[in-house]
């Protein structure tokens, strides 16, 4: 298969065109616990749902739809912790591979060291954190009633907060949707400048070290 094809499959506009709410819940599911999910467009996604909310390509009301996507967040996310709690030893002797890296572990481990239970909260917001540290949250063992409600307060912002934007910008702009692909790419470039700044920074302490 051609890897430009491959890539545009996961194209966010053509996974909620072709694949609807199910296909949506799954991958915001998958990226916010799954390790393997690092990859997945879930800020983008958001925010285009957001905008085809209520349209012939996506045909669910918005506060529907921001249940179910909060459910399927918090859902991830628990399999991510409990991932953690039974396999922390094994993933951080893990060999790197295609779909696991190391250095996303360390990243998280760094961003957590930093911000505490807030990581919860603003690491939803950056890409490969949002998959892993809910997985750290298991390695190192917090009180899990704890780690429930700042998971619940993550999910619930960073879903109201990217789908709510993208659906009042499709309601003030409705031709806002003939550039889609430049949102999409805008979104991707943006959410990715935090984690490579943390990367680095956390690259810079390692070699003092």
């Amino acid at each position: 298969m051609n890897i430009l094809v491959f890539l545009d499959s996961f194209n966010p506009e053509n996974i909620i065109q072709y694949g609807g709410l199910t296909l949506l819940l799954i991958i915001i599911f998958a990226e916010t616990g799954v390790f393997f999910g690092f990859f997945l467009p879930g800020d983008s996604l958001l925010f285009i749902a957001g905008l085809l909310s209520d349209t012939e390509y996506l045909d669910t009301n918005i506060a529907l739809l921001i249940t179910l996507l909060i459910i399927a967040a918090v859902s991830g996310s628990m399999v991510g912790y409990l991932t953690g709690r039974w396999a922390g030893v094994y993933l951080a002797n893990k060999k790197d591979s295609l779909f696991f890296k190391k250095k996303y572990l360390d990243l998280t481990q760094a961003f957590y060291q930093k911000h505490g239970m807030m990581a919860f909260i603003l690491g939803r917001f950056l890409p490969v954190v949002r998959t892993f540290v809910t997985i750290l949250a298991g390695m190192v063992k917090i009180d899990f009633p704890k780690f429930l409600i700042f998971n619940f307060l993550g999910a619930s912002i960073w879903i109201l907060t990217m789908v709510l934007s993208g659906h009042f910008l499709g309601q003030a702009f409705p031709q806002i949707t003939t550039y889609l692909e430049i949102i999409v790419v805008g979104m991707i470039l943006v959410s990715a400048i935090p984690v490579v700044i943390t990367w680095l920074k956390n690259r810079n302490l390692l070699a003092k070290d």
